[in-house]
C-alpha cells in the first residue's frame, strides 16, 4: 500500500483528494461522509463579492422606495445605512466546517475590487479558514486593455490579500494565460503559497427556439485532465508553488496521473456530484492500487516522476509531438 500522506499549501493532509468548491460545501452530512471516505480537506463554494454587493443594494433600494409611503413608515422599516447583509452567513458556514469536519476548510473567495478581495480575506481568516483559494477571472472585454495590463492587476489582488493574511494563499486560475510559467512566477513573488490548474467556467450557451441564453452546468469528464496534466509537468519543478490538479478527475487513474505530473494535492467535484462519497472511496482504491503497483511507497515518491523535468522522454510534452500526433492519428 502506498501511504497517500501530502501536504498542501502548508497543510498536512492524509490524503490528496480534496473536495473542491461545488453546492456539497452546504450540505454537512454529504461533506462528512466525503471525509469519512477519504477527503484529505474541503473547500468552500465562492464568495462572491459582487453578489454580496448586489444584496446589500437591492436591500436599500427596497427601503428607500418605502421609508416614506405614509406618515408612520419610518416605524417599520430601519434607515437603510443601519440594515446590513454581507458575508455572515458564509462566515458561521465556515466556522462550522471547521468543528464539524477534522480536516482543514480552505474558504474561497471570488472579487472584484482589491478592497473587497483584502476586506472578506481578513474575515476568512478570523473565521478560522485555514487558508484561501482566490479565483482569479477578470474577463478580457475592454479591446483598449492589453493582457499584460489586465495580468498585473490581477496579480496585484494576490499581493493585497496575501499581505493582508498570514493563513496560507491558494490561486485558481483559469487556463488561458498565454504564458502560464511566466504568471505563476509573479503569483509566487506575490506572496501566495500555491495554484489550482484549473477553473471550469459554467458559460451561457444558446437556446435557439426562445432566442435567449442559457445557463446549464455541465459536468466534467475525464476527457478535460490533459490540459491540467499538460500544465502541471510543466510548471513542476520551476515554481515553489503547490500544485493542486481541478477539472476532469474521475478515477484512480486520472488522480495518479496527476500525482505524477507534479501536483500535491487533487480536486474532485463532479464525480462527488454523480456518485456521492461512494465516488471518493472508489478513487482513493485505484490510486492506491495503481501506485502501489508501481512500486511507490509514498505520495512523495510518486510526485512529479513524469513531469517535464523528470520525464523519460520530456519532449513528448512539447510541441513536436502535437505534429507527430496528427501525422499518425489513426
Amino acid at each position: 500500500m502506498t501511504e497517500l500522506a501530502t501536504r498542501w499549501l502548508g497543510l498536512e493532509l492524509s490524503s490528496p483528494l480534496v473536495v473542491g468548491a461545488s453546492p456539497l460545501t452546504d450540505d454537512l452530512d454529504a461533506l462528512k461522509a466525503c471525509v469519512d471516505a477519504g477527503a484529505g480537506a474541503v473547500v468552500m463554494h465562492s464568495l462572491f463579492e459582487e453578489q454580496l454587493v448586489e444584496e446589500q443594494l437591492a436591500a436599500h433600494r427596497f427601503i428607500d422606495s418605502r421609508i416614506n409611503m405614509d406618515a408612520e413608515a419610518r416605524s417599520f422599516f430601519p434607515e437603510s445605512e443601519l440594515f446590513e447583509m454581507g458575508s455572515d452567513s458564509y462566515l458561521q458556514r465556515l466556522e462550522l466546517l471547521r468543528h464539524s469536519l477534522g480536516v482543514p476548510v480552505v474558504a474561497s473567495l471570488n472579487g472584484i475590487s482589491t478592497g473587497g478581495w483584502t476586506r472578506h480575506a481578513r474575515e476568512l481568516e478570523a473565521a478560522g479558514a485555514h487558508a484561501i483559494e482566490l479565483n482569479l477571472y477578470d474577463l478580457a472585454s475592454d479591446p483598449e486593455e492589453t493582457a499584460e495590463a489586465l495580468e498585473q492587476r490581477q496579480l496585484s489582488v494576490v499581493r493585497s490579500v496575501t499581505e493582508q493574511v498570514s493563513i496560507p494563499v491558494s490561486v485558481k486560475l483559469s487556463p488561458f494565460y498565454s504564458a502560464l510559467p511566466a504568471f505563476v512566477a509573479g503569483i509566487e513573488e506575490s506572496g501566495a503559497r500555491g495554484v489550482v490548474l484549473f477553473n471550469r467556467f459554467y458559460q451561457p450557451d444558446m437556446d435557439l427556439d426562445e432566442l435567449e441564453l442559457s445557463r446549464e452546468v455541465v459536468l466534467s469528464s475525464s476527457a478535460e485532465l490533459p490540459l491540467r496534466l499538460h500544465a502541471a509537468a510543466m510548471l513542476y519543478g520551476q515554481t515553489s508553488l503547490e500544485m493542486a490538479v481541478s477539472g476532469g478527475v474521475h478515477s484512480g487513474d486520472d488522480a495518479a496521473k496527476a500525482i505524477l505530473s507534479g501536483a500535491s494535492a487533487v480536486q474532485v467535484v463532479s464525480a462527488l456530484l454523480s456518485e456521492g462519497a461512494g465516488a471518493l472511496s472508489r478513487i482513493t482504491r485505484e490510486m492506491n492500487a495503481r501506485l502501489s503497483g508501481m512500486g511507490y511507497r509514498s505520495l512523495a515518491e510518486a510526485q512529479g516522476v513524469l513531469s517535464m523535468a523528470n520525464a523519460p522522454n520530456a519532449r513528448t510534452w512539447e510541441r513536436l509531438n502535437y505534429a507527430r500526433l496528427l501525422h499518425g492519428w489513426k
